[in-house]
């Protein structure tokens, strides 16, 4: 198997500039500062992921013209202090017994409004609304929705490795066995090669055969794969700290005309939907144009999802490819393309690439053949 180096971690100096620019982000929008708990947020700006999320308060403050600051319950500063963007920010520790808002408070606009964290405890938001009753605070999905959207060369990199990655676990879960197995003994098969080829982290592995693939999110069961089966193959996860999601759609020997048919306009409706990106653009128009490959072949009702979701540090996050979503592509911007149909007791298919934004169109990061592979 070749191996390729790990890219370089990413210094303080990466994580300084993703503070000052999320507090720029911050008053720009309006916001006194921005308040980061524990969760991918807090990975992305500092590189700090605590061993274990408790009830003890663990937070970021961002404001413009102010340093970043890190609290943190004492017992976890020293591991705080080794994470890569230490170097980049102040740590406050307060110890057990003391109250972690009182500690808090001092760092924050008694009148400010603050983007918090999707992932924040209401107990903590909560109690710095208690110590600070001139506060109000707004959800960072909602205020500050393209923080991590736009990636660097270095981010890209990670997400490149991540894609080929999972195209190689593709590449050989199409030469197993499927007939006669459960689903979740495949979909094991498909978490080991992830893991083989440099995963740290599995997050999904959806095998969904015959009428199970008409369920979108299906999670792999017990059904027994039969020959004449259409499988949906949906699985991804983190290499390197970034994301892998790719979809393909396998047949379990030759498939009748119909079964092609609804194939060959899922991956129509992907193409159309690739080309469709292009900076400028308008993420629902990316939906648009897959959307209307499958509605104009009379399948519109049976495309129950939005195309394509964002990732990054996480395997999806914002920006969103949906019928709304005016807001424009930008060079840098990764997410997935993945239209799919879904016929209730019969089967389904779905198409899926990561796909990134140049200077003048757009790139996947996912390559392996889209057309219907026949497996055994």
């Amino acid at each position: 198997m070749p191996t390729t180096p790990a890219p370089a971690p990413f210094t303080a100096d990466d994580y300084r500039a993703r503070m000052a620019r999320a507090a720029r982000s911050a008053a720009d929008a309006g916001l006194a500062g921005v308040l980061v708990a524990p969760g991918p947020d807090l990975v992305y700006l500092t590189g700090y992921q605590p061993t274990a999320i408790t009830e003890r308060l663990t937070v970021l403050v961002l404001a413009a013209g102010q340093d970043p600051v890190l609290v943190v319950p004492t017992l976890e500063a020293p591991d705080a202090a080794h994470a890569a963007g230490a170097a980049a920010l102040t740590l406050r520790d307060w110890t057990d017994g003391k109250d972690p808002y009182a500690v808090t408070a001092p760092l924050l606009d008694v009148d400010g409004r603050f983007g918090v964290s999707d992932n924040a405890w209401a107990m903590h938001l909560l109690g710095l609304q208690k110590e600070l009753p001139g506060t109000s605070y707004v959800a960072l999905t909602e205020a500050l929705p393209m923080l991590r959207a736009v990636k660097d060369e270095h981010e890209l990199a990670r997400l490149e490795a991540a894609g080929a990655a999972a195209d190689e676990a593709y590449g050989e879960i199409v030469k197993v066995r499927f007939a006669g197995r459960k689903e979740t003994e495949v979909a094991a098969d498909l978490a080991a090669l992830l893991m083989k080829y440099g995963h740290s982290q599995v997050d999904f592995t959806v095998v969904g055969s015959g009428p199970n693939g008409a369920n979108p999110h299906h999670e792999a069961g017990d059904r027994t794969i039969e020959r004449g089966d259409m499988v949906v193959l949906d699985f991804g996860g983190l290499k390197h700290g970034y994301g892998s999601d790719t979809t393909r759609t396998v047949h379990v020997g030759e498939p009748d005309a119909a079964e092609q048919r609804v194939h060959d306009v899922v991956r129509e409706a992907q193409q159309a939907g690739f080309e469709a990106v292009r900076p400028g653009a308008a993420c629902q128009d990316v939906d648009r144009a897959a959307r209307a490959v499958i509605a104009d072949a009379g399948y519109g009702e049976y495309f129950i999802h939005r195309t394509g979701h964002g990732i990054g540090v996480t395997t999806h996050e914002p920006p969103y490819m949906i019928e709304g979503e005016e807001r424009p592509l930008v060079p840098g911007m990764c997410f997935s393309i993945e239209p799919g149909i879904y016929l209730p007791g019969r089967f389904g298919v779905r198409i899926e690439d990561i796909v990134t934004v140049t200077d003048d169109g757009g790139r996947r990061l996912n390559n392996t053949d889209r057309a219907m592979a026949i497996v055994e």
